[in-house]
């Protein structure tokens, strides 16, 4: 079984080859058969090679396929390598994967460009897979940026409006300033240590760099740098907010099991380099502290539907960096597994709810809607009631509890993370509630048009089940993991035990849902009062606008590059080749006057040349 894992990336890549060649020529069932049968065979070939790896009994296994290049004793190889890290993220990868496609065969179904859609999906996932199965940081950097260019592609897929357009750029400059550092990343790497084989790099960082490490510490900033552009972090989280122009599948793909989740992976499968540069790895932990708190700010004050859930993604990605931060490894993962079925559940009911109503957005000009979409309504509550940690039934529940713990209790815990954890719960309740009275609940504001067939109904009720039973794998999983990351050393801390955090968040998930149903069910005009206020217009406007991020950006990097290039637009380099231009356009018009279509002239020249010819031959 453990033969075919090239299978797994190999599959997706090859129908998007099929499909960006030949799709137009397919009819569209043949198109969806294609780009949603690839990646259900991935997840196939994923199941069976997860059965041989377990019965194996090996915590790791790799694959060489052949050589990539070899220059001067860098010989980095076309590699797969599968532990328990990459193996579960793989499976959710697939699974997940598979289900959205599956929706988007249906979601899809008028638009013109059907083949070019499922082409660049199935490369999306094929390169997430490949991300995450390299064996050395050059294919995964490969891999790292096929999802980038794939979501540029599929953010920007109606590309006719320009507004699209433009946030498919702003998605690709932002994550390539992360791009860059881990790049830079990289190159410090090989040259330090001769290798960038992620086994053999670990290995030798361990060996030779001691704790605190200038070099060690040097270079995990520059890969936190490349994670939190991937991963929509502070300070590059202003693209993926834009990045809800895409398509309502793509949105899902993104958030829920693709792009996003690459900074955290990449973060623990090098964990080794974080662990010898403590300074990094409080870094991890304060970014997404921060990142979770503000992101859950913007969220709440959101009234496009596929925003407040990217600013919700946001926020949870700050939850699995705060976990890897203090050292609950395999708490940040488990809360990928979970993220992933509750996010793009939550992504694909707001794609049945918009579609529903002609395409609105706007939360305000929906309501009314659980009696109308009854399995979307229930879908949506119990993906936001596993996102905001329901106690004891939702998948949820059972990661951000672990986080929460690991906050104050892990190696590297602090009161202040465990507070800033707590005080998310509380707003993830609020905003993810808040949804759930104003779209579901009230009155009907604009009506249905349209309802959802199978192929769009069939993956909410899968993924309302992963969204509460996969909290049950708590402790298989965890005990799995541990085997390619650290297990999690947590103590108590103060009068604080692991019964009073549990406690502590389910009373958070108590008052986010009381003071969501009585501003947004109970008492709206409560929230309009507030709002109404000169402090409440401004703290809502700062919050809307992702906390001025982009007003800086466009006023320190922005502004000043146009004006320079404004100023530059006419410097040397282009008046030398612009001189050159000129030139052979001058040759060409006193060349043509010798076009004068007299044969005898034509002939005398040509005579007159050979004797010249002939003498300069002589001569010299």
């Amino acid at each position: 079984m453990l033969e075919l894992l090239w299978l797994i990336p190999a599959i997706p890549f090859a129908s998007a080859l099929v499909l960006s060649v030949f799709g137009p020529r397919f009819s569209r069932r043949g198109v969806a058969v294609m780009g949603a049968g690839s990646i259900a065979a991935a997840a196939v070939i994923a199941m069976l090679v997860a059965v041989g790896f377990l019965r194996s009994g090996s915590s790791t296994y790799t694959q060489v396929l052949w050589k990539w290049i070899r220059v001067d004793g860098f010989e980095p190889e076309i590699g797969l390598h599968l532990d328990a890290l990459s193996l579960v993220m793989v499976l959710v990868v697939t699974f997940v994967g598979f289900f959205i496609h599956l929706y988007s065969t249906e979601f899809m179904a008028e638009d013109e460009d059907y083949s070019r859609f499922f082409a660049y999906m199935n490369l999306f996932v094929g390169s997430m897979i490949t991300l995450l199965l390299a064996d050395n940081l050059l294919l995964l950097y490969l891999g790292w940026e096929g999802v980038g260019l794939c979501s540029y592609l599929l953010i920007g897929f109606w590309y006719r409006d320009p507004e699209n357009g433009l946030a498919a750029r702003k998605a690709f400059i932002v994550t390539r300033v992360g791009d860059t550092a881990m790049s830079i990343a990289l190159l410090l790497l090989f040259t330090r240590l001769g290798t960038l084989n992620i086994q053999e790099l670990m290995q030798r960082a361990s060996q030779n760099w001691p704790v605190g490490s200038s070099v060690a510490t040097l270079a995990a900033f520059l890969l936190l740098g490349g994670a939190v552009g991937k991963s929509a972090q502070l300070p590059l989280q202003v693209w993926l907010p834009d990045a809800m122009a895409g398509p309502t599948p793509t949105s899902a793909l993104i958030h829920a099991a693709t792009m996003v989740t690459a900074g955290v992976y990449l973060i623990a499968r090098t964990h080794v380099l974080f662990q010898l540069a403590p300074a990094a790895q409080l870094a991890v932990a304060v970014v997404g502290a921060a990142t979770l708190l503000l992101a859950g700010c913007s969220a709440l004050v959101q009234y496009d539907l596929k925003r407040a859930l990217a600013y919700s993604t946001i926020s949870q990605i700050g939850y699995m960096f705060l976990a890897l931060g203090v050292g609950a490894w395999t708490a940040a993962i488990f809360h990928f597994l979970t993220h992933a079925f509750f996010k793009a559940l939550l992504f694909l009911c707001a794609g049945v709810v918009i579609e529903a109503l002609g395409g609105e957005h706007d939360i305000f000009r929906m309501g009314g809607l659980r009696h109308r979409l009854p399995l979307t309504f229930w879908a949506f509550f119990l993906a936001g009631c596993s996102m905001s940690g329901l106690p004891l039934i939702t998948a949820g529940y059972f990661s951000k509890d672990l986080i929460i713990w690991g906050a104050l209790a892990a190696e590297h815990g602090h009161a202040a993370l465990w507070w800033a954890g707590a005080a998310g719960a509380v707003l993830t309740a609020l905003y993810t509630f808040r949804l759930i009275f104003v779209v579901f609940f009230g009155d009907i504001r604009t009506p249905v048009i349209r309802t959802p067939g199978l192929a769009m109904t069939i993956p909410l009720a899968v993924l309302g089940i992963g969204a509460v039973l996969a909290g049950y794998l708590k402790n298989p999983l965890i005990s799995y993991l541990t085997s390619a990351l650290p297990p999690t050393d947590t103590r108590q801390r103060g009068f604080m035990t692991e019964d009073m955090s549990r406690a502590a968040l389910a009373f958070a998930f108590a008052i986010g849902v009381y003071f969501a149903y009585l501003l947004y069910r109970r008492s709206p005009e409560l929230a309009e009062r507030v709002v109404a206020t000169t402090g409440g217009r401004k703290v809502r406007a700062w919050w809307f606008s992702d906390w001025g991020f982009d007003w800086l950006y466009d006023r320190a990097f922005v502004r000043p590059f146009v004006w320079i290039a404004n100023i530059n637009r006419g410097d040397f380099i282009d008046g030398f080749y612009s001189g050159i231009a000129r030139a052979a356009d001058s040759l060409y018009r006193d060349l043509s006057l010798t076009e004068t279509g007299r044969v005898r002239w034509y002939a005398a020249a040509i005579l007159a040349g050979t004797v010249v010819f002939a003498a300069l031959a002589l001569w010299l």
